[in-house]
C-alpha cells in the first residue's frame, strides 16, 4: 500500500498582537496602531465613556515594536524597529502597550479549535503552528476552511493558512496571501509562486545572508535554485550550501513534531540590521529582557521548568556561540532566566556587532502550578563593561 502524499500545513494569526488588541478596542479597526509602548501608555478612559489613547509621537525612550497592524505596516512600521524611528515614520499611529496574558489566552483558544480538528500540531509560539494533515480523512481545501472557521469562531480572530508536501512550502506560503489568507502549494507551483520571490522569504535566510547571496548576484529564489552547488559551498560551507539548495527547490523532509515530552524550549530574533553591544545596548537590552520573558510564557503554558538556561549570539561574520549554566532549582521565572542568561552574556567576547540574540531553555521537568514574572523593569543588559 504506498504512502498517502504529505499535507502539511503553516496555521500564523494575523497580526496576532494588534488584532488581538483591536478586539478589545474596536473603534481602532483600520487606523495604524503600534505595540510596544510602556505600561504608562495604557488608554485612558474619560467621563463620556470613550478613551484618549497614546500616539508615537507621545513615546520618549528606546523601545521597540513588538508588532503593528497591517495599516502600520503599509507606512514602514514594523516589529523589532525601535519606537521613535516609528514614531518619525507614523507619528500619529496609535501606541498600545503589550499584553502577554491575554496574547497567551487568544492563543491557547486557538490552538484547542485547531486541535479539536486536526490534532497533530506542532507548536512553534504564541501565533503560530504547523498541523499535520495527511491522515485525515476530507480534501485539503476544505480542511482548510474548516480550521481557519474554527479560529475565528473560537477567538474571533483571523488567520493565514497554506498547505503543502512540507513545512518549508507552507512557512512561505501562510505569507503570500494574509491577511486572511488560504494557500494551496505543491511542486508544481513552485516556478510561478516561489521562485520569483526574495531570498529573504526562506526561514533560515536572515538579513546577513540575504546580502551575501547578493554579492553573487543571487536575490530570488529562483536564482539561488540554478546557482551551482560548488560556488554556495565556496562561500556558505558545506552544510549551509547543501540547505540552500535544497530550500531553493521546495526540498524539506523534516516532520511535524508533535511529541509531549518537549527537551527545550527557545526563543531568538534575527535582527533588521546588526547592532553592536555598545552602541545599541539599550535597544539589545529590550529585546533580550522581552525573549526572556517570551520564554517565560512559553515555558509556563506548557506546564515546564527548567534547570538550564542558554543564550545563542550569531555574529556578523555567521560565526554562532553558545552559552549555558544550569541552576540550583528548575524555574519558568522570567526575572530568574534573565539573570542567567544574563550570567552567560556575560561569557562571550561582544567585539564584533550581532545577527542573532537567542535565549533557550532545557532540562525540563513538569509542573502543575506557575506564576507569571514580571521583569520589565529590569532595562539593563549586560553587554559591555566600560
Amino acid at each position: 500500500m504506498s504512502t498517502p502524499p504529505r499535507r502539511i500545513a503553516h496555521l500564523d494569526m494575523d497580526a496576532f498582537y494588534a488584532s488581538v488588541e483591536l478586539l478589545r478596542y474596536p473603534e481602532l479597526r483600520g487606523m495604524p496602531v503600534v505595540i510596544g509602548g510602556r505600561r504608562e501608555q495604557q488608554p485612558e478612559l474619560l467621563a463620556d465613556g470613550g478613551r484618549r489613547f497614546f500616539s508615537l509621537r507621545d513615546y520618549v525612550g528606546r523601545g521597540v515594536i513588538t508588532t503593528s497592524t497591517y495599516e502600520a505596516r503599509a507606512l514602514g512600521v514594523f516589529s523589532a524597529m525601535g519606537v521613535m524611528k516609528a514614531a518619525r515614520l507614523a507619528p500619529d499611529a496609535i501606541l498600545l502597550p503589550v499584553d502577554f496574558e491575554a496574547y497567551r489566552h487568544f492563543s491557547r483558544l486557538f490552538k484547542a479549535a485547531v486541535a479539536a480538528i486536526a490534532p497533530k500540531i506542532e507548536d512553534r509560539g504564541v501565533d503560530e503552528i504547523y498541523i499535520d494533515l495527511t491522515d485525515l480523512p476530507g480534501d485539503t481545501l476544505t480542511l482548510a476552511r474548516r480550521i481557519k472557521q474554527a479560529v475565528k469562531d473560537a477567538t474571533g480572530l483571523s488567520c493565514s493558512i497554506a498547505i503543502s508536501p512540507n513545512k518549508l512550502l507552507s512557512k512561505i506560503g501562510s505569507d503570500l496571501d494574509k491577511p486572511d489568507g488560504l494557500t494551496l502549494l505543491d511542486s508544481a507551483d513552485i516556478p510561478q509562486r516561489i521562485w520569483p520571490l526574495p531570498v529573504r522569504k526562506i526561514n533560515g535566510i536572515g538579513p546577513k545572508a540575504e546580502a551575501k547571496l547578493a554579492t553573487l548576484g543571487i536575490t530570488t529564489i529562483a536564482e539561488l535554485a540554478g546557482a551551482k552547488p560548488a560556488m554556495l559551498q565556496e562561500h556558505f560551507g558545506r552544510s549551509y550550501a547543501e540547505w540552500l539548495h535544497n530550500a531553493a527547490h521546495g526540498i524539506d523532509n523534516r516532520p511535524v513534531v508533535t511529541d509531549s515530552e518537549t527537551k527545550s524550549i527557545s526563543r531568538e530574533t534575527t535582527f533588521e540590521r546588526d547592532l553592536h553591544a555598545r552602541r545599541d545596548r539599550v535597544a539589545l537590552s529590550e529585546i533580550f529582557t522581552s525573549l526572556c520573558t517570551r520564554v517565560a510564557a512559553d515555558l509556563q503554558r506548557k506546564g515546564y521548568l527548567a534547570r538550564t538556561i542558554g543564550i545563542k549570539l550569531r555574529y556578523e561574520d555567521f560565526r554562532i556561540v553558545t552559552r549555558d549554566l544550569s541552576l540550583p532549582a528548575p524555574t519558568a521565572d522570567a526575572a530568574v532566566i534573565r539573570r542567567a542568561a544574563g550570567e552567560c552574556l556575560r561569557r562571550v567576547p561582544l567585539e564584533k556587532k550581532l545577527r542573532l540574540l537567542g535565549v533557550r531553555t532545557s532540562a525540563l521537568s513538569p509542573s502543575s502550578a506557575l506564576q507569571v514574572a514580571d521583569v520589565s523593569h529590569q532595562r539593563e543588559l549586560p553587554l559591555a563593561t566600560d
